[in-house]
């Protein structure tokens, strides 16, 4: 691979805690970039707009590396012989989901930004009419990957990410992996072009600090993605506390997009008539809420 190429590692996150694990994780190789409140696929502009990275490493926040080298033979892999975007189908693949295996479920992607940006263009994305090239894109697919996993799928336009994802499969060249189910009977094992697992995807993430099922599972596949690379795993005070400032930074955004979309001014009226010490509760329940 050429050394001159920038690489960057993106992540679309929610949750400092599960970042924070995430994060970890992926070693200190090269720059990382959390990305918040952004939509579906926006995000995939944010990275195509970052001139200072030609390939982009994209892994969620409930995603976690186990095998670095195996991770780096695959981007290797998908810059030396001109792939543009490499991943899981998101259909045919797995039970837990079952749509449209000619996209790349973005729970992880590497994206050579630097061959999509020779033909990029938001408009011909948003404009891409997928029911016109439909059966084109179906016989560019590796049917063999539907075959070797009988699981459903439907060539659907599912996902706000999808038209994003057909226009690179029309245009480029797309790597599709393969993933298997993990023990726990949810998450996923991802596997590189050479078939070397180097990834665990939980999935239901954004239930992790509700549901205690999801959150005993996810932590489950946490302690043995870093128990795999030999990394000790502690949750820090530091990453508590930090969960529970964004928790309540949201929240005060909740409100305020309430005062602003929803009251018009009346919600200020009625919360100025309380006394301060329902500003102090209020905090004192966003900062301590067990979630």
């Amino acid at each position: 691979m050429n050394k001159s190429l920038k690489i960057k590692i993106f992540t679309r996150s929610a949750n400092i805690e599960l970042y924070t694990y995430s994060k970890k994780l992926t070693g200190n190789k090269f720059p990382k970039v959390r990305l918040c409140n952004t939509t579906a696929d926006g995000y995939f502009y944010e990275m195509l707009s970052d001139l200072e990275c030609d390939v982009a490493i994209n892994i969620d926040e409930d995603a976690f590396l186990i095998d670095e080298d195996a991770l780096m033979d695959l981007v290797n892999y998908v810059v030396e012989n001109n792939y543009v975007n490499a991943g899981m189908p998101d259909g045919g693949m797995l039970q837990v989901r079952a749509f449209n295996p000619i996209i790349t479920n973005p729970f992880f992607n590497v994206l050579n930004l630097k061959l999509i940006r020779e033909k990029f263009s938001l408009g011909e994305i948003q404009n891409f009419d997928y029911a016109a090239h439909k059966d084109e894109l179906i016989k560019k697919f590796p049917a063999e990957l539907l075959a070797f996993k009988n699981n459903g799928f439907d060539y659907d336009n599912y996902e706000p990410f999808y038209p994003f994802f057909f226009w690179l499969a029309y245009n480029f060249k797309t790597l599709y992996l393969q993933g298997v189910e993990h023990n726990d009977g949810i998450s996923t094992i991802l596997y590189n072009h050479t078939g070397k697992p180097f990834l665990y995807h939980s999935w239901w993430s954004r239930v992790y600090n509700t549901d205690s099922y999801h959150h005993k599972r996810i932590q489950n596949l946490i302690h043995e993605a870093y128990a795999l690379q030999g990394i000790p795993c502690k949750k820090s005070c530091v990453i508590l506390l930090a969960r529970k400032i964004e928790f309540a930074w949201q929240n005060f955004k909740i409100d305020w997009e309430h005062f602003w979309i929803l009251g018009k001014g009346a919600w200020l009226y009625r919360h100025i008539k309380k006394s301060p010490m329902h500003y102090i509760r209020r905090i004192k329940e966003l900062l301590f809420k067990k979630k």
